[in-house]
């Protein structure tokens, strides 16, 4: 097992690296997150993220560098469930969409402000993937422990006094061999302590973007 760990941390280093190479045009470079031979599905969703960065609508959200590496690890994990805390309007959400159109699988999202979650919904209607969302609105602190089916990958992105209690829901659900992965993890030094000593744990930190943990559950 830490074997395998340790090989799967290794891809998706390789993983964000390649992200970072693809980052460097800005917005205007988004078409290079998608090799030769892209979808139409693709396309419409990589439109949609171009569309919402242009007119301002990516509120709180991941910047690009940190979009494709959650692209990128959600494919080479082969996600099938993902669990995002942290809805926005959206645009997180849209980069997962484009791995789990080629894995099949879904993305149950969590959201506390309405006009952020119908803002969302609109985004993942324009993009054509509603079907792969389901948006969870309320406090997530609360309707997290109402869920109960396993997680391959979760993605923490919300309140920030709010990680551990996240943490500790969110990580019975997920499966051995899943990943954690927490956004601007410089502002939550104590969800940084907690995923770095937990021995049933291994996290690397990807800094490029605004600061991501990815931590993997060895069992």
């Amino acid at each position: 097992m830490l074997r395998r760990g340790i090989a799967i941390i290794s891809v998706l280093w390789a993983a964000c690296s390649l992200a970072l190479a693809q980052q460097r045009g800005g917005f205007e470079a988004l078409s290079s997150a998608l090799p030769a031979g892209s979808t139409e599905a693709e396309r419409r969703i990589l439109a949609v993220l171009a569309d919402m960065a242009k007119s301002g609508q990516t509120y709180l959200s991941v910047p690009v560098a940190d979009g494709k590496v959650l692209r990128l690890i959600a494919e080479a994990a082969d996600a099938k469930s993902i669990t995002e805390i942290g809805t926005s309007t959206g645009y997180s959400g849209l980069w997962f969409c484009l791995a789990l159109a080629r894995t099949g699988g879904h993305l149950t999202t969590f959201e506390i402000d309405h006009p952020r979650a119908s803002m969302a919904r609109r985004h993942f209607q324009a993009a054509g993937v509603e079907g792969l969302v389901t948006i969870v609105e309320g406090d997530a602190h609360q309707t997290l422990a109402q869920r109960s089916e396993p997680v391959d990958v979760a993605f923490i992105d919300a309140d920030k006094s709010g990680y551990i209690d996240y943490l500790h829901k969110i990580l019975p659900r997920v499966r051995p061999g899943g990943l954690i992965l927490a956004h601007n993890i410089d502002m939550v030094p104590d969800y940084l302590q907690a995923v770095t000593t937990n021995p049933d744990l291994e996290t690397i930190i990807y800094t490029e973007g605004a600061g991501l943990a990815v931590t993997l559950k060895k069992r």
